[in-house]
C-alpha cells in the first residue's frame, strides 16, 4: 500500500511514487534537470521533463515536453509516453514537473485537478512523479494546497497540508488530517474531479480526523451537485459520523455513506 513519507533524495524514491519539491532561490532548473536524467538513466529508466523549454534542453537526449504547447492534456502526454517507454524496453517513466504560476493551468482548481491526474497516473502505471516547485514564486497556501494530493514529499523542509488525499488502492483514496475551511474548497475540487470520472467515489478515512462545518458543506454541496452518483466514506471516526449526522447532511438527497 503506498502510504505518505518523506524523502532525502531520489534515491530513496520508489516506482509510483508521486513527489512534492519545493525548492529554493539557489537551485537551478538545469542542473536539476540533468541530474534527473541521470538518474533515471542509472535505474533504466525512461526520463521526461515537464516545463518551459530552455536553451540547454537538446544535453539531455530526453523528452522535453512545453505545458504551453501540449495537443492535448499533460496526461494523456505522460500516459502516452508511459506506452513509449514500456515498448522501447526501458524499466519504467520517470516524469519532473517544473510547474511554474506562468504555465498553462498554473492557477487554482485547474493546478490541483492537473496533479490529481498525476496522482492517479502514478499509483495505475508506477511511474515516479516528481513536481518541482519554486518556493519564492507561490504563496504558502497554494503550495499547501498542492501538496495535499501528492502522498511523498522530497527535501528537508515538507509542507504540511490540513489534509492529504491520495490513491492508495484500485478504486480507492486514502484521506488524512482534518478537512477545514482552509482545505474545503481544495477538497470539493478533488470530489468533484474524481465523481465528473466515475460513478462512485470509494474514500478510506481511517485517518481522517474531523470535517469541520465549512468540509462536511463542501462534501454535501458536492454531491447535491453530482446526486446520480455516490460518495462511500470508509472507516470514519464515531465523531465524524456524529457531527454528519447533527448538522443535518444525512438525508436522502446527499448520497453519502459514512461507515465505521
Amino acid at each position: 500500500m503506498r502510504a505518505p513519507r518523506t524523502l532525502a533524495n531520489l534515491d530513496e524514491a520508489d516506482n509510483g511514487d508521486h513527489l512534492c519539491q519545493v525548492l529554493d532561490r539557489s537551485e537551478d532548473v538545469v542542473d536539476r534537470s540533468r541530474a534527473f536524467v541521470a538518474d533515471a538513466a542509472s535505474h533504466g529508466d525512461k526520463a521526461v521533463i515537464v516545463g518551459p523549454p530552455f536553451e540547454e534542453a537538446h544535453e539531455f537526449a530526453t523528452l522535453v515536453l512545453d505545458p504551453a504547447r501540449l495537443e492535448g492534456s499533460l496526461l494523456a502526454a505522460v500516459r502516452r509516453e508511459a506506452a513509449n517507454a514500456d515498448r522501447q524496453g526501458f524499466r519504467s517513466l520517470r516524469v519532473l514537473h517544473h510547474a511554474t504560476p506562468g504555465g498553462s493551468g498554473a492557477h487554482g482548481t485547474e493546478l490541483l485537478r492537473s496533479e490529481l491526474e498525476l496522482e492517479e497516473f502514478a499509483a495505475d502505471t508506477g511511474a515516479l512523479v516528481v513536481c518541482a516547485y519554486n518556493g519564492a514564486d507561490w504563496d504558502p497556501p497554494d503550495l499547501r494546497r498542492i501538496a495535499c494530493v501528492h502522498p511523498h514529499h522530497l527535501g528537508s523542509q515538507p509542507l504540511s497540508p490540513a489534509f492529504r488525499m491520495y490513491r492508495t488502492e484500485k478504486e480507492g483514496w486514502m484521506v488524512s488530517g482534518i478537512v477545514d475551511s482552509d482545505g474545503a474548497a481544495a477538497f470539493a475540487t478533488i470530489m468533484c474531479t474524481l465523481l465528473a470520472q466515475r460513478a462512485a467515489v470509494r474514500l478510506l478515512c481511517h485517518d481522517l480526523e474531523f470535517l469541520d462545518a465549512a468540509g462536511m458543506t463542501a462534501l454535501a454541496d458536492v454531491a447535491r451537485y453530482l446526486p446520480d452518483r455516490k460518495i462511500i466514506l470508509e472507516g470514519t471516526n464515531e465523531t465524524v459520523r456524529l457531527a454528519w449526522n447533527l448538522s443535518g447532511f444525512a438525508t436522502p438527497d446527499v448520497p453519502v455513506v459514512m461507515t465505521p
